[in-house]
């Protein structure tokens, strides 16, 4: 076993020795911060586990963390907002939206978006560039609804593929 790696097994043997007084403590080592309240010693454990495997491992890519921080997000929504599954769409489809008399046709590219010969990285960047003002990409193209709900399908008048 590598010097930075850690021995799962011999430190949950540790952890279940430990009082829950001692879990918080362990935890706020770890962590640099006080635990949730109430938060139960099996997932006081699994939060200090975690990060001992963190360190010699390496933590949670950006894309995840960026992905988690909008699940977050999103979950502080009221009930009446579900979650929408996060739009994915092909590499080539055409998102066609008419804005003051004007049709806009956007193609779809796996690292981005083409709009009037120009590249962007971002659906809402698009959808500003075309109205001056901010909007939701997904939601300027008919992805998605007002309550941040995914529209069924995207096929017909926003969407071709």
């Amino acid at each position: 076993m590598a010097k930075s790696s850690i021995d799962i097994a011999v430190e949950h043997a540790r952890l279940c020795q430990m009082t829950i007084f001692e879990l918080r403590g362990e935890w706020r080592r770890l962590h640099r911060a006080p635990p949730p309240m109430r938060l139960s010693r099996d997932l006081l454990m699994r939060g200090i586990i975690y990060k001992l495997q963190e360190r010699p491992l390496g933590g949670l890519s950006k894309s995840t963390m960026r992905k988690l921080e909008r699940l977050s997000l999103d979950s502080e929504a009221s009930d009446a907002q579900k979650l929408a599954p996060p739009i994915s769409l092909k590499a080539g489809t055409r998102l066609v939206r008419e804005w003051r008399g004007v049709t806009h046709t956007v193609l779809v590219h796996a690292d981005g978006f083409e709009w009037n010969g120009r590249r962007y990285r971002s659906l809402t960047i698009v959808a500003r560039e075309i109205t001056g003002a901010h909007w939701s990409g997904p939601r300027f193209f008919g992805l998605r609804t007002r309550a941040g709900r995914s529209v069924e399908s995207a096929e017909g008048e926003h969407a071709e593929a």
